[in-house]
């Protein structure tokens, strides 16, 4: 099932030996180098601590949040050494410029849906200039289409032209 990212976000924490809140969600862990969620940033519910929870972690996703086994599954952000370069990048594709490999500027993303069974960001939705939002809306990207993420930009391939222009061009 695919979730925007706005609904993954303040989503709380429960634990299954407890039976109540732990944290509440406040930012995804993202691998920009395969558009995969890693984990989440957490608010601990008792010392209000930035914690870590690790997707493989989290053990079914309900209504009402997440649910893990126990509050031990929220770890520090320096004691994950294997996720240390993507920590210290914290990257967001929020507000990232999208261009294709022709460099032309298609917009900036706005939203993103995730895969709930990988946690993989499937689709990337960009708005785009007033002038081509009048003409066409916002765009939905699939993962497919991207070719590489650089600090500032997600680099696309080209886009097929909409039918009404391709029938213009062969008119002339």
């Amino acid at each position: 099932m695919l979730q925007l990212s706005t609904t993954v976000l303040n989503r709380n924490v429960l634990s299954l030996r407890t039976g109540s809140v732990i944290a509440t969600i406040t930012a995804p862990l993202i691998n920009p180098n395969n558009l995969k969620v890693e984990g989440f940033y957490c608010e601990d519910r008792y010392s209000h601590d930035e914690l870590i929870l690790l997707v493989q972690d989290i053990r079914d996703i309900v209504q009402k949040g997440y649910v893990v086994n126990d509050h031990d599954v929220l770890v520090e952000p320096d004691e994950l050494v294997r996720l240390k370069d993507i920590i210290d990048l914290g990257y967001d594709p929020i507000g990232k410029q999208v261009v294709t490999l022709n460099k032309s500027k298609v917009g900036k993303i706005t939203d993103y849906a995730v895969e709930t069974e990988s946690m993989y960001i499937q689709k990337l939705y960009a708005s785009q200039s007033i002038f081509k939002s009048l003409a066409g809306g916002s765009l939905s990207i699939d993962r497919t289409l991207v070719q590489e993420i650089t600090p500032k930009q997600i680099i696309i391939s080209e886009l097929m032209e909409p039918a009404s222009a391709r029938a213009i061009a062969t008119a002339n």
